[in-house]
């Protein structure tokens, strides 16, 4: 009977904590987390529901040291390209840090992109969202883009076992 009492307990505490809104950086990190889920699907249209086609990206070009290069890109025209896109692409990253003041989010943190199947490149990842009616979107980023080599160094996370 004692080990019933907290079981009890437990499952009549269940419904509350269902019910129990998401901390605000929870909910900002799920934002991201299906960022990535629509960037590896295979539904090209998928990255235009997670995304506010009014940001911009910067794209922070380290791949050829000698010659680095900064890239701005209408997340927009981002979108178009992506649709057209058929290469299978994963990237993952660590949330290193995540700050939300109201209606704004910050997530930053290394990462790792792979292009079917390898690794195409890594650096530094920094997301701003912003939350409208229809809830967290990814607005602007910034990123630094470095060969697989420096991956390491950067911290990037490993390529998940397939």
């Amino acid at each position: 009977m004692k080990a019933f009492l907290p079981a009890a307990a437990f499952l009549a505490a269940a419904p509350l904590a269902a019910e129990t809104p998401l901390p605000p950086e929870a909910a900002v990190t799920a934002a991201v987390d299906a960022f990535f889920t629509a960037l590896r699907s295979e539904d090209r249209t998928a990255l235009a529901r997670e995304m506010d086609p009014r940001g911009m990206i910067y794209v922070h070009d380290r791949m050829n040291p000698a010659t680095p290069r900064i890239m701005v890109i209408p997340v927009a025209d981002h979108l178009a390209r992506w649709a057209r896109g058929t290469a299978m692409v994963d990237e993952v990253m660590r949330y290193d840090t995540v700050r939300v003041d109201g209606d704004m989010a910050q997530v930053w943190g290394p990462y790792r992109f792979i292009s079917d199947g390898k690794t195409s490149h890594c650096g530094i990842n920094s997301m701003s969202l912003v939350k409208g009616e229809g809830g967290w979107k990814v607005a602007n980023t910034s990123f630094s883009m470095e060969v697989p080599e420096r991956c390491a160094a950067l911290g990037a996370p490993e390529v998940p076992a397939q």
